[in-house]
């Protein structure tokens, strides 16, 4: 976070001065009036300047773009980065060939780097908290749907055959997932046990 102070004739003056400098727009800083200085006695007598301090507010967006074209570059793969910020959530979405590298193991790879830029975007504790939503190829929907498919598959197992099914460990996004598929189901409920990183979903008849 780079920040200057600046004198000038005025506040205006003293600003639009730090922009110059800073090489940024007024909506990229937040300005800081130390002191509104005086035009003196017929601007010739007791004048004083005025003094700001400028800080350039952090850009979220970028820190992540220069993040994951550092991660990119070091794993000698190539991708378009495209990125957009809506209500505190920052959608980032990977463009290239062998995506599926950074997909991983059932998305294994690709929760690693996001949780990796939620730490480099959420950095300073004094801002607002930012969910970031790392996708590529479309995965994130074709793994919703294969789990919701599985939720289905793992409720009529139970209720066929009375027994309690224990689904393999999964992160808490894809529990969720489970959870929600099956919570208006009128004979079964679904609850989470065991610890991180095993944690699971289990899938049992609800009690007459």
């Amino acid at each position: 976070m780079k920040i200057i102070e600046m004198m000038g004739k005025n506040v205006e003056d003293a600003t639009s001065k730090a922009l110059d400098e800073l090489k940024v727009t007024r909506d990229k800083v937040e300005v800081e009036t130390l002191d509104e200085g005086s035009k003196g006695f017929l601007n010739i007598i007791g004048v004083k300047p005025a003094k700001i301090r400028v800080t350039v507010k952090r850009d979220s967006l970028k820190e992540a773009e220069t993040f994951l074209m550092e991660v990119l570059q070091s794993m000698n793969m190539k991708a378009e980065v495209n990125l957009k910020d809506e209500n505190n959530e920052i959608h980032i979405d990977l463009i290239g060939p062998n995506m599926g590298l950074l997909i991983g193991y059932r998305g294994e790879t690709l929760d690693a780097l996001q949780y990796l830029v939620s730490l480099v975007v959420n950095k300073n504790h004094d801002q607002e908290y930012k969910r970031v939503l790392l996708d590529t190829e479309n995965y994130r929907a074709k793994r919703e749907e294969t789990l919701k498919r599985l939720a289905s598959k793992i409720a009529y197992k139970v209720r066929v055959s009375g027994r309690v099914l224990k689904l393999e460990p999964m992160n808490p996004y894809e529990r969720r997932i489970i959870h929600s598929s099956l919570q208006n189901d009128t004979y079964i409920y679904t609850f989470s046990e065991g610890e991180e990183p095993y944690r699971r979903v289990v899938v049992d008849l609800k009690k007459a």
